[in-house]
């Protein structure tokens, strides 16, 4: 006999190469997984689309870009499987949208405490917190739409804060504005710096208040 339960459990995600065909009547297909991705992922700079490729950057900064997203999970990212990794979400936002625009986009990040899935018992939190850690705001600062790619890692500025700050700053508040986020004294960081300023941003957590 079967377990129904177990059945139904998590899917176990696999990273894919795109090679992979698709197939109707146990034929193959002449498209590929791959034809997949370039039809319906090739615009990085649509919104939701750019949230997902700046959890990408932030991950293989931190050399964390391992397996597939998980969509589920209470946070973006870990700093590793398990309990024990740290726990960190990443925010994006962008100047240049892909529709037409007669300005600039304003700055603003989510922030709003969330209910978190809890696995074990199948179900959000009762209670909306803020889960993670560390939060890194990612900021396509580029401002010339003829010339904007997502793909030039010199158009992102990165900025870390921790959680608790955040929240000591700001509680239940949803939405944050670049200025405020600055006047909150993140580490502001590029490509290639933000596991340091991770890093540096949880140390200062660690130390004691002055005064």
């Amino acid at each position: 006999m079967t377990n129904q339960h177990n059945e139904l459990g998590a899917l176990a995600a696999k990273q894919l190469d795109g090679n992979e065909v698709f197939r109707c009547g146990g034929n193959a297909l002449p498209q590929r997984v791959l034809d997949f991705w370039r039809w319906a992922y090739s615009n990085l700079a649509a919104n939701n689309l750019r949230g997902h490729l700046a959890e990408f950057l932030v991950a293989s900064d931190l050399h964390i870009a391992r397996g597939v997203r998980i969509e589920w999970d209470d946070c973006d990212l870990r700093t590793q499987a398990g309990s024990n990794g740290i726990k960190i979400e990443v925010k994006s936002a962008a100047y240049l949208q892909a529709w037409r625009q007669s300005r600039p986009s304003v700055i603003s990040f989510d922030i709003a405490p969330s209910r978190a899935y809890n696995a074990k018992i199948n179900s959000r939190d009762s209670v909306a917190t803020r889960n993670a850690k560390v939060y890194v705001f990612c900021l396509l600062a580029h401002k010339d739409k003829p010339t904007l790619d997502p793909t030039n890692l010199d158009q992102w500025e990165f900025y870390v804060l921790s959680t608790q700050r955040l929240t000591d700053e700001l509680g239940k508040q949803k939405t944050l504005s670049l200025n405020r986020l600055l006047r909150l004294g993140p580490r502001k960081c590029r490509y290639g710096e933000i596991s340091q300023a991770v890093d540096a941003v949880l140390l200062d957590d660690t130390k004691p208040a002055v005064g």
